[in-house]
């Protein structure tokens, strides 16, 4: 079984050697435009999408709204995607050693924040990629949690889910 990247880690297309991406950036923020409608009495955050090239011939990228989901909460609730307020990367040419940024906003319940699935499917040259996902929070100030202890529903976070699978790793 395939595990998620954590939010910040760059992952390679074995398709495509030399290319890779990365989901980062993730944080409460207002959109530039102004809020849509749809989003009443949801929050807001941003993060970006981020693909670099490694290889010595240039990728023609395409990554648009149709081609990420963003889940939150325990039950992977679908979020809110702000297409008017997001930059997307639409038929763009990423050379060797360069990077390509789209920076987005999505919205939803204020409760479901304290985890967030983004999977991002990217269009290379014409050609679909593999689908690939991080996994993170909105908030990364999440209250910490000590080892050993279990506080209630702080057992479900992501900080205790990442810090048993650390210790785990450490103890073999």
């Amino acid at each position: 079984m395939r595990e998620p990247n954590v939010v910040g880690d760059w992952q390679e297309y074995d398709e495509h050697a030399g290319l890779r991406v990365r989901v980062h950036g993730v944080e409460k923020a207002e959109p530039p435009r102004g809020r849509d409608d749809a989003a009443d009495e949801l929050i807001y955050f941003r993060f970006r999408v981020t693909v670099e090239n490694r290889a010595t011939e240039h990728f023609g990228i395409h990554l648009e709204d149709g081609q990420i989901d963003i889940r939150i909460g325990a039950d992977g609730e679908s979020a809110f995607l702000d297409w008017r307020n997001s930059q997307f990367i639409e038929g763009f040419d990423v050379y060797p050693l360069r990077r390509a940024t789209a920076v987005l906003y999505a919205a939803g319940p204020e409760a479901f924040l304290h985890r967030a699935d983004i999977q991002i499917q990217l269009k290379v040259d014409d050609e679909w990629t593999e689908r690939y996902l991080w996994a993170g929070s909105i908030d990364p100030y999440e209250t910490p949690v000590d080892p050993g202890t279990h506080p209630g529903t702080a057992t479900d976070s992501l900080a205790y889910q990442v810090s048993n699978f650390l210790r785990r790793e450490a103890e073999s």
